[in-house]
């Protein structure tokens, strides 16, 4: 999206719709990342995305339109989005479940470009792998490029018979601001901030251990529960706790209370960076990760990454 052209003083401004396909805090902190750059130079943007994106992200606060967007990949998305990328210039998709409405909405309009990110891989077995195979592959060779966030994607894309398929380092930071659409810790933050949060979490005196993460398998939760239980000979005791939500949380709980792991799971925290401050080492345990934001933030925030 560096790239994109701007029309020269006096003409209409470049319309540019970004499309988000659900609502992961990587791809919306990216997205709001690039509507702020878009904006800023004077770009159109138009955010079509899940209703529960805009409190969170804020992307109309940037001088954006949001336009709701269901989650689904099916005919009323892309009807919604046909309706919306009537004058784009550029319209930039976010995934496959981003890239299948945005594809068959621009069906015909070959002068449209449809650009695609691919942030992460979809975990499929059995006949939905397939099916996923073949969506894919649609997508893919409908878009006039694609990015992907790790080489395997890009390799990926190509076998599927991109036209023109590169590595795109994703960040999430905006101009002036922090990531995710929050302010970023500034340097020299207030020790007693940090004090109050680690006590809140009981961990006065003890090392704090943190991850976050949506609680699913791919996201190797069950390694670290498993790491955690070397740790309970340690003096001090390390505290790991864990912000994120998700179906595996009752597996994991049960598990924590049966061992009696030093484990506190946080569930859906709106306070990440300060959990980051307050860390004295984040751990980013899935199993596979694009750009994962806690990784960025925790690098940014001078906080040891494991």
């Amino acid at each position: 999206m560096k790239t994109t052209p701007v029309p020269p003083r006096g003409g209409p401004p470049l319309h540019v719709v970004q499309v988000i396909g659900g609502g992961s805090a990587r791809v919306c902190a990216h997205v709001r990342s690039l509507t702020a750059g878009l904006v800023a130079r004077g770009v159109r943007v138009t955010v079509c995305a899940p209703p529960g994106t805009e409190p969170d992200y804020g992307f109309t606060g940037l001088g954006a339109h949001f336009v709701p967007l269901s989650c689904g990949t099916g005919p009323e998305a892309a009807a919604v989005l046909r309706a919306v990328c009537a004058d784009a210039g550029v319209v930039h998709a976010h995934g496959l479940r981003a890239g299948v409405p945005a594809a068959l909405a621009l069906c015909g309009r070959r002068r449209t470009p449809l650009v695609v990110t691919w942030h992460a891989r979809v975990q499929a077995v059995g006949a939905r792998a397939r099916l996923m195979w073949l969506l894919e592959r649609r997508v893919v060779r409908a878009a006039q490029v694609v990015f992907g966030t790790t080489s395997d994607l890009v390799d990926r894309a190509r076998r599927h018979g991109a036209r023109d398929a590169r590595l795109a380092p994703v960040t999430v930071s905006v101009p002036g601001g922090g990531h995710e659409g929050r302010p970023g810790r500034p340097d020299g933050a207030d020790d007693t901030a940090r004090e109050k949060t680690r006590a809140e979490l009981g961990v006065t005196g003890r090392p704090l251990v943190l991850a976050v993460g949506r609680l699913v398998p791919r996201q190797g939760h069950t390694t670290l529960l498993t790491a955690s239980r070397a740790w309970r000979r340690l003096d001090p005791q390390p505290l790991l706790a864990i912000a994120g939500e998700g179906p595996a949380r009752p597996a994991l709980q049960r598990r924590i209370e049966a061992e009696e792991l030093p484990v506190r799971l946080l569930g859906r925290r709106e306070d990440a960076l300060e959990l980051l401050a307050a860390a004295d080492v984040a751990v980013l345990p899935a199993r596979w990760e694009g750009r994962a934001v806690v990784a960025q933030e925790a690098l940014r925030a001078g906080v040891p990454l494991v």
